[in-house]
């Protein structure tokens, strides 16, 4: 979102707006400003509506996880307090409050790092059409949305807006980022996700499948963006889980299902029912309750977009 006329992304996300504090003024600042709004895409489209209160719980599910896995990997986090803002960010201190982290400018990977637990979404029809996962062959017979016996890693390209992600073998990671990075990445995204998976299991909440993105800080590894929020992941509620079906869901596969039923994928998106907007809020609400143990209070006013 942008904030003023004379401060403006620096790059415009689905939903993160990215700001380079060297680029706003701030000198010799190689930090950067990411801020979550409530924009919501859906097949690499971002809708016209808005979800109420989405960019706040997706900081502070973020925040939430980067805390719990830090011991598996470091995180590029500095400061999630209005106090380290850079002077000129002053009059947006509220519409900011809640929804922004300053973290240290990392080397990224091109790389969505994805880890499937369960049998669904795009692995589901890949294995429908050819009996594999990220081209991983599995077993004759698998219902859908079962469990795996082996969480897979099944990484894509990072595709610029409006381009579509490109589903990639390890092998296409070994060639293109060397055997030492790729395994590194796959190993802490499986860790990352077994970790996450059973610390929501503990509180109802079945994690399919999610992705991480990494970057190097000063040579180290560390994870970057979003963790295991309603938009990275498919979340599922434990007591009403039932393989050979598709599952009710906390993420925005809710509006996924919505948009399948009522277009057919050619031009622009259809715009959300009102019923449907405050309904999708309500699930990413409850998600964040679940998972962290929390009531959820908003800290900040809702932005513009």
């Amino acid at each position: 979102m942008a904030l003023a006329d004379d401060i403006r992304p620096s790059v415009r996300g689905k939903v993160r707006d990215l700001y380079d504090l060297g680029a706003c003024g701030e000198e010799h600042d190689d930090r950067l400003l990411f801020v979550a709004s409530d924009r919501i895409s859906a097949f690499d489209y971002v809708l016209a509506d808005t979800i109420p209160y989405k960019g706040e719980i997706l900081t502070r599910l973020s925040l939430f996880w980067f805390e719990l896995l830090a011991d598996l990997v470091p995180n590029h986090l500095i400061s999630v307090s209005t106090d380290d803002l850079p002077e000129r960010f002053a009059p947006y201190l509220d519409e900011l409050a809640g929804r922004f982290m300053l973290v240290r400018r990392a080397q990224m990977f091109p790389l969505e790092c994805i880890v499937r637990g369960y049998l669904a979404g795009g692995g589901l029809a890949e294995y429908q059409r050819q009996g594999s996962v990220g081209a991983i062959p599995l077993p004759a017979g698998l219902a859908e949305s079962c469990r795996l016996e082996t969480p897979l890693y099944t990484p894509s390209t990072k595709a610029e807006i409006g381009q579509h992600d490109e589903n990639v073998s390890f092998a296409w990671t070994v060639e293109h980022l060397g055997e030492a990075d790729a395994s590194l990445l796959r190993d802490r995204s499986l860790a990352l996700y077994e970790r996450a998976r059973d610390h929501a299991a503990a509180q109802g909440i079945i994690i399919a499948d999610t992705k991480f993105e990494f970057g190097r800080v000063n040579g180290t590894l560390v994870l970057a963006d979003e963790a295991l929020t309603p938009d990275s992941s498919r979340f599922w509620p434990a007591e009403d889980y039932e393989p050979g079906r598709s599952q009710a869901s906390f993420d925005k596969q809710f509006v996924r299902d919505w948009l399948k039923a009522n277009w057919d994928m050619r031009g622009t998106p259809p715009r959300l029912p009102a019923a449907l907007i405050e309904a999708t809020s309500a699930k990413y609400v409850q998600a964040y309750e679940m998972l962290t143990g929390e009531r959820f209070v908003p800290i900040g006013s809702l932005p513009s977009r």
